[in-house]
């Protein structure tokens, strides 16, 4: 038997009923824009529109990025989705013959050179390990399993567990994490120079990755701070010794090295309150006074900090991480575990788009 029908939903008009339901669709396929997005990345359509001086038919477009020629139509489908959803756009041809692609700012992040070339953040995001495991959130939600996250119910092992063994898909995390971190350092040193330039002469980057991207990036621009990279055994074992960074094998669970700042770029996401709290508490070992300077850096997302747009991708990366139980986080939140943890006070600067600068201070 069906429910009877509310009020509410037969005082709506033709309008609102049809706009409804454009929305309902619009978000059902929100999916292949990702699928179109992952497309583009792969064929490297971004490179081919650069190397033909930021302007490309779709034929020659098709030609330079090894579209088989019986489907240019259907590649001409994919760029109208691309074009429409903002990733490309395009203007007709003087004189007629068709539209010339040309990048925006998102596709230019794209391109395959430079230190915002963000393509591998892309690939990580869309491939099929992240499209997989959340299709079984309904069943994660509704079933009492043995494996605490959803991935490890999904593939038998955690992320963590996948990455080390199979560096299929090991190598492709660790260079989306550098990508990103590329271009995060970049506005943090132009916008936020002061939060680094108070530090008086250690900064140890905890899980900073094999490259040591963003302790590399803050010795450069800062002689005086020693940066070190303390990260797991089998990701020091394949550092970037030509680097101005010292690598430290451990586990931040037992130990951080001592030092002035303790920086956590996109940690904490990664772990449940508890966790967090054990680390924040080897941090707060690891640094001196706040008199002497001593303060964590955190890079991460505090959720409802920012426009619409900025708040759905917060809400959209904490259920992409509810797939290995990390969470993204609230102010609310944050300063809950900072408190526990044993900390005195916390600044948080909303300067990095969707995510958050926060320094916080025993």
């Amino acid at each position: 038997m069906e429910p009877p029908v509310r009020a509410e939903d037969e005082a709506m008009s033709t309008e609102e009923l049809l706009q409804a339901q454009t929305d309902l669709y619009h978000h059902s396929l929100a999916y292949i824009k990702s699928m179109a997005l992952g497309a583009a990345t792969e064929l490297s359509v971004a490179d081919a529109i650069h190397g033909r001086g930021g302007a490309i038919t779709l034929s020659d477009l098709a030609a330079a990025t090894g579209v088989h020629p019986t489907k240019v139509q259907h590649f001409g489908r994919l760029m109208r989705a691309l074009t429409v959803t903002g990733v490309f756009t395009s203007e007709e041809k003087e004189g007629g013959g068709g539209a010339l692609y040309k990048l925006t700012r998102i596709s230019r992040l794209l391109l395959g050179v430079g230190k915002r070339r963000l393509s591998p953040m892309v690939r990580m995001l869309v491939s099929e390990v992240s499209f997989t495991t959340p299709m079984s959130i309904c069943e994660w939600i509704t079933t009492e399993t043995p494996a605490r996250a959803m991935f490890e119910a999904h593939f038998g092992s955690t992320q963590n567990g996948l990455w080390e063994k199979d560096d299929a898909y090991g190598a492709p995390f660790y260079s989306a994490m550098a990508a990103d971190s590329r271009l995060v350092m970049e506005v943090l040193l132009r916008e936020c120079s002061s939060v680094f330039e108070a530090v008086a002469g250690s900064l140890v980057d905890v899980g900073g990755g094999s490259g040591g991207v963003v302790a590399a990036a803050i010795a450069t621009a800062f002689p005086h701070i020693k940066c070190s990279v303390l990260d797991l055994p089998n990701v020091v074992a394949a550092a970037d010794d030509t680097t101005n960074v010292q690598f430290v094998s451990g586990d931040m669970f037992d130990y951080i090295p001592p030092a002035d700042a303790v920086l956590l770029k996109w940690i904490l996401h990664d772990w449940e309150d508890q966790d967090c709290v054990k680390i924040l508490r080897k941090c707060r070992e690891a640094i001196r006074t706040r008199g002497a300077g001593g303060k964590v850096i955190i890079i991460d997302f505090v959720v409802g900090a920012g426009s619409c747009k900025e708040t759905e991708t917060q809400v959209l990366f904490d259920l992409y991480m509810m797939m290995e139980n990390g969470a993204e986080r609230d102010e609310q939140e944050w300063s809950k575990i900072f408190f526990e943890a044993g900390f005195s006070d916390y600044k948080i600067m909303p300067v990095l788009g969707a995510r958050s600068l926060i320094q916080v201070f025993p």
